[in-house]
């Protein structure tokens, strides 16, 4: 059995996420996604719009997720959560901005080579990231906001 380990936000679940997913359970039998920490987002990204609990939730209602763990706080190492998951493959989504090589080069310093790195392609969707979908609705609520103005 192949073990593919998806890891991500998962912020606001869109079409994206779910394009992600399904590429990754295609590498292999059974996927586990690891949902970012809410410590690990407020750090790298943003304030979470919703918590990992939910987030966690979210992604284990859809159909190519197997197992959904939620990651280790930011003061541990990012590959650490690889005893618990043993996987065969890590999978990265198309705009992730990790560095395939220094994955790779951290894999094989911690005897775990053999776990190979593949990136999957992205959606051709002009919605297919939370910040884009954030963007839009921003948007969205100024023209209807101005829309209202206009009508009153």
């Amino acid at each position: 059995m192949t073990k593919v380990m998806a890891v991500g936000v998962f912020d606001l679940l869109h079409a994206g996420h779910l394009h992600y997913l399904e590429q990754a359970k295609a590498l292999g039998d059974n996927l586990t996604v690891v949902v970012a920490h809410d410590d690990t987002v407020r750090k790298r990204k943003h304030e979470p719009v919703t918590g990992m609990d939910l987030r966690q939730r979210m992604v284990s209602g859809l159909k190519p997720v197997d197992e959904v763990l939620i990651g280790l706080p930011p003061s541990e190492s990012i590959f650490d959560i690889l005893d618990v998951i043993n996987p065969d493959i890590i999978a990265l989504g198309y705009d992730q901005d990790h560095a395939e090589e220094w994955i790779r080069s951290e894999l094989e310093s911690r005897g775990k080579s053999h776990i190979s790195v593949k990136r999957v392609k992205g959606l051709s969707d002009d919605l297919d990231g939370t910040r884009k979908i954030i963007s839009r609705i921003l948007e969205l609520s100024t023209k209807w906001k101005e829309e209202e103005e206009r009508n009153a």
